[in-house]
């Protein structure tokens, strides 16, 4: 799938901004089922310093500063994506026991740590819970495969939990959201990473797009979409396991759950960076001197590159052959292993 995502960011401030630095996660990953065609960030005004660095997780994260006064900032991102289905691990790594998994990030002399034990630990909107712990019970049964287990419990929250956008901040504490048991897509995110880690599983936060539908016979609305999340969990190589026989798999895998959806992420998903938690992706983080009210507004726009008029495809992939209407789509909600998942939202929610 073929996909134009566009995220605007516009800062008013009052009053005005004296100096100012900032760092943006907005530029979207490169991986086995989504390749980077064309990105391009621009700044209003222009920044007096820019660079591109890539973090310790392989994200790519800008940094621009402002040495100049000024009354609003706007960061708009473009990128084009080429994004596919997520290949399906391999049965060996999905039908692993959880317990083999956790007792496999356990201490064992003479063995080193798998990277992923980054991700095992409390972090800052994640915190371990005893809570987090009693409501994946349910789904992580003894013996039962890792894969089924995180599946069922990702199914459970789309059923007990309720979207509601006005219910929490950006800094609501993961425990209150699932004592509520509602929120958004970070709340659910973050709790099923608490649940995860809570049993001694690796689990990361991804922020991302997911394209939406427009209700039937309504154009795409410009600006209408926004950034979403979801989670990631972590499938170590069997050989991490005792008793694995040879020809197993000797690399893991990093599988995605979407609680937001009750479903496995898809083609219609562009990741744009991991990391612990949102703490470490935040689209667009800063110090200022000045600016001490302002008003934030954010636009993000998810449009398949066939809804596009031809000169706005020659634009983004100068040489390409102008793309046909778009066709009616198949519901993309159905889990990698053809099992069907719960309902989708409303046409044109995003949830």
């Amino acid at each position: 799938m073929l996909l134009l995502v566009t995220h605007e960011t516009r800062y008013d401030y009052a009053p005005p901004v004296a100096t100012a630095q900032h760092m943006a996660h907005l530029k979207p990953l490169v991986t086995g089922s989504q390749q980077l065609l064309r990105h391009a960030l621009r700044l209003l005004p222009e920044p007096a310093q820019r660079s591109e660095s890539i973090d310790i997780y392989g994200n790519t994260r800008a940094f621009f500063a402002f040495e100049s006064t000024h009354e609003q900032l706007v960061v708009t991102a473009e990128s084009v994506v080429q994004t596919q289905e997520p290949a399906v691990p391999p049965a060996a790594l999905r039908e692993q026991p959880w317990e083999a998994v956790r007792e496999a990030f356990r201490y064992h002399k003479g063995l080193h740590d798998d990277a992923a034990s980054d991700f095992l630990f409390p972090s800052t909107h994640v915190p371990l819970h005893d809570d987090f712990v009693a409501y994946a019970r349910a789904s992580f049964t003894p013996g039962r495969a890792l894969f089924d287990a995180a599946l069922d419990l990702t199914r459970r929250m789309y059923v007990d939990f309720d979207y509601d956008s006005g219910s929490t901040e950006i800094n609501t504490p993961a425990i209150q959201a699932l004592a509520q048991r509602r929120g958004v897509c970070q709340d659910f995110s973050h709790i099923l990473i608490a649940c995860l880690r809570g049993l001694g599983l690796a689990a990361r936060y991804v922020s991302g797009y997911l394209l939406t539908q427009p209700p039937p016979g309504q154009p795409r609305l410009i600006g209408a979409d926004a950034s979403h999340a979801w989670v990631e969990l972590y499938l170590p190589p069997v050989a991490q396991a005792e008793g694995a026989s040879e020809g197993e798999p000797q690399m893991g895998e990093w599988v995605g759950f979407c609680p937001t959806n009750g479903r496995q992420p898809g083609q219609d998903y562009v990741k744009l960076a991991v990391g612990r938690d949102f703490a470490d992706v935040s689209p667009i983080r800063g110090i200022l001197h000045g600016g001490a009210s302002h008003v934030l507004k954010v636009a993000v726009t998810v449009m398949p590159f066939e809804e596009m008029s031809t000169q706005q495809q020659q634009q983004w992939l100068p040489g390409a052959q102008p793309l046909p209407p778009a066709q009616p789509r198949f519901s993309q909600f159905q889990t990698q292993l053809g099992q069907q998942a719960p309902a989708a939202p409303g046409a044109g929610q995003l949830r």
